[in-house]
């Protein structure tokens, strides 16, 4: 069953095939979402900018500009969540699109209800947690994450990270100390559909490390437990601000 609070989002639909922006048009109203299209690369990038979607689904395969150098062009102005759309199944383009900054991918022919769960599935991730006691700050050697204000800086200078990195590093850093296993932290980031997807974990841990780590000698901030996880080593005491 759906939650009705993930039914108030506008949905930017860009294939350059009528039929299929009809067809997604209607089933995603259908459930609830407002619905902009776009049939190209260029004018999805003009609907972005005055319309404000609060997600959008990309099609790959697109005349002039395709869906990966619009996403890359999406990424210049907007974190906004981006699924990809391809008609190729092979992994090459899947993780092509998650290491340009995709939050999913999906292969076509889908089905409209997977589409749809998937939409729901990272709009669930964009709620912020309620209730839930957490440490302000943790000093993790060069790396400060501010968890209260949610900023990262590496040797005093801000990082920016994506939506999917920064919920990644705050899982892992409110469990230091803690081994999370990979179906744990799929589960808890992308939502309980993606506990087997360990491509898309790896893929997003290595694009933080790369941000954490850069221009450093030092040994992994995030451990990986091979076959089994990823955990952050806990700090010492002093290195934790008060809890709120």
């Amino acid at each position: 069953m759906t939650d009705g609070i993930l039914k108030q989002y506008r949905v930017l639909v860009v294939d350059d095939e009528p039929r299929i922006v009809k067809f997604l048009k209607l089933r995603l109203e259908a459930s609830g979402y407002e619905v902009i299209t776009a049939s190209s690369g260029l004018e999805a990038f003009e609907k972005l900018r005055a319309d404000e979607p609060d997600l959008v689904v990309l099609d790959v395969v697109m005349p002039g500009i395709d869906g990966f150098e619009t996403l890359k062009q999406f990424r210049t102005v907007s974190s906004i969540p981006v699924i990809i759309l391809s008609a190729k199944e092979g992994n090459t383009d899947k993780v092509k699109g998650l290491e340009l900054g995709a939050d999913d991918y999906l292969a076509k022919p889908f089905s409209p209800d997977e589409l749809i769960a998937r939409i729901e599935a990272v709009m669930r991730r964009l709620a912020p947690p309620e209730n839930r006691k957490v440490i302000d700050s943790i000093q993790l050697g060069r790396i400060t994450v501010n968890l209260k204000r949610h900023f990262v800086t590496v040797d005093g200078k801000e990082i920016a990270l994506t939506r999917i990195e920064w919920l990644l590093l705050t899982e892992l850093t409110r469990n230091a100390g803690k081994l999370m296993l990979y179906n744990e932290l799929l589960a808890r980031v992308w939502g309980p559909e993606y506990r087997d997807d360990v491509q898309i974990l790896r893929t997003w841990i290595s694009r933080l490390r790369q941000k954490l780590e850069r221009d450093s000698g030092e040994a992994t901030i995030i451990r990986t437990v091979p076959k089994t996880g990823y955990m952050i080593d806990r700090p010492s005491p002093a290195n934790e601000a008060a809890q709120g």
